[in-house]
């Protein structure tokens, strides 16, 4: 689904590792059964491979892409440097569900003063691993697969009314003007605007939301 942050992290490691492929859109209010028939649980992002393999969960469907395929490995050689990426990974994961909590909020027009606190809390402690790292990206001094899997959620603050959090993290705000800098990143970056009318639409429950901005 074209504004999916989950399919944006997939779309990423393509695109960086120079991967051909074929994208088919899925619209998440009317998935087609043919769709279950690929990927059981309905879940985007699924690749099937050209020998009819079927892969899903954005985590896994990266680290396959990355040892699958020949490039540049967006994962370190260090066992030990792995395992610090997939855990910064999953201290991240608990960082965006409030974001999905305050869109949930910003849909039924209530209150997420208390979210938005909670999320900037949570939100600090990456600025202090950036900064403790003494490095440009959170996988070191290039582009990394940690840097890709976190990415898709930047673009997105707006939506949750958050992006006043990188005034007060410097080191992240670099970060992103870097990351802003990446070829696949700017291949798969999405309009501020046309993210907003997706998210108006998605709001009103419309069908259409999914194909917001095409012509």
């Amino acid at each position: 689904m074209r504004f999916c942050p989950y399919v944006q992290r997939a779309m990423l490691v393509l695109i960086a590792k120079g991967i051909k492929h074929e994208v088919i859109n899925i619209n998440l209010r009317s998935k087609p059964d043919w769709f279950f028939e690929k990927s059981p649980l309905g879940l985007v992002p699924s690749i099937e491979t050209t020998d009819g393999k079927i892969i899903y969960e954005s985590p896994i469907v990266c680290d396959y892409l990355n040892e699958a395929f020949p490039g540049t490995k967006l994962t370190p050689a260090d066992p030990y440097a792995k395992a610090q990426q997939k855990i910064l990974l999953e201290q991240f994961s608990m960082v965006t569900p409030i974001l999905y909590n305050i869109l949930m909020a910003r849909k039924k027009n209530e209150d997420f003063t208390e979210l938005k606190t909670k999320f900037f809390e949570k939100f600090k402690k990456f600025e202090e691993i950036l900064t403790k790292r003494n490095t440009p990206y959170f996988g070191g001094e290039s582009v990394s697969m940690i840097d890709y899997m976190i990415w898709p959620w930047f673009e997105r603050f707006h939506i949750s009314d958050v992006t006043e959090v990188l005034e007060k993290t410097p080191q992240i705000k670099t970060w992103c003007k870097l990351m802003m800098q990446n070829p696949a990143v700017k291949e798969t970056f999405t309009e501020p605007d046309v993210i907003t009318g997706f998210f108006k639409l998605f709001c009103e429950e419309s069908l259409d939301a999914a194909d917001y901005g095409l012509d």
